[in-house]
């Protein structure tokens, strides 16, 4: 550790702090020193770590030069945000769902429904859902986006306490209730826009990572 490294910890910068960290270092060449006498550094497992080591350094160093030269916009952030903004909506959904592994078993189910059975103690009796299977197929509050299309689509569909048609997904075919409805107050940008550029940013990097393997010659 190294007095900036100790600062970014909220370490006061001290002359203790200074000592301590001067007898650590020493500290460690000693014992570094003592593990080359020993024959560390020659043994195949320390090669491979100094090796690993060596690429995390030069990973990270890369990472900091292209963000630096690549800089991401007020305007993107902005963009992004009003993009996000859009596609999230303005309700949020209380929701409980069964899910069964086919669409006969999700047919009968709703037929019992239908003949007045309970959603919570059908959900708890036949949905393969164990997140939500023990709380009556609860959900809780979330934002459509939270959901497949196909589940979504047939939650904001729905009047306050009715239930869906068997609703097809990758997990199997859902039975869905909608509880209640209520507004959702999109966060102010200013509380966002840290997480946003870090999301722009990741994506600059996975794009420039995809342009450099197709360049790459990678055997």
């Amino acid at each position: 550790m190294h007095v900036k490294a100790a600062a970014s910890q909220g370490k006061m910068d001290t002359p203790e702090l200074r000592l301590a960290i001067k007898d650590e270092l020493i500290n460690r060449e000693i014992m570094a020193q003592e593990a080359i006498k020993q024959g560390f550094d020659k043994q195949p497992e320390t090669i491979s770590q100094f090796e690993l080591a060596k690429q995390t350094v030069l990973v990270n160093a890369f990472l900091q030069d292209y963000l630096k030269n690549h800089p991401i916009s007020e305007d993107a952030i902005k963009q992004e945000y009003e993009n996000i903004k859009q596609t999230t909506g303005s309700k949020e959904y209380n929701s409980r769902h069964i899910l069964v592994k086919d669409e006969a078993e999700a047919k009968s189910i709703a037929a019992q429904l239908k003949k007045g059975g309970k959603f919570e103690d059908l959900a708890k009796k036949h949905s393969l859902d164990q997140g939500s299977r023990d709380k009556g197929g609860s959900l809780g509050w979330a934002l459509p986006g939270n959901f497949t299309p196909t589940f979504a689509e047939a939650l904001v569909n729905l009047k306050k306490g009715g239930v869906s048609a068997p609703v097809k997904s990758d997990a199997g075919w859902h039975l869905i209730k909608q509880e209640d409805v209520r507004d959702f107050k999109f966060p102010v940008y200013r509380e966002v826009k840290a997480n946003i550029m870090q999301r722009l940013q990741q994506q600059a990097i996975q794009k420039a990572i995809v342009d450099m393997r197709a360049k790459a010659k990678i055997e």
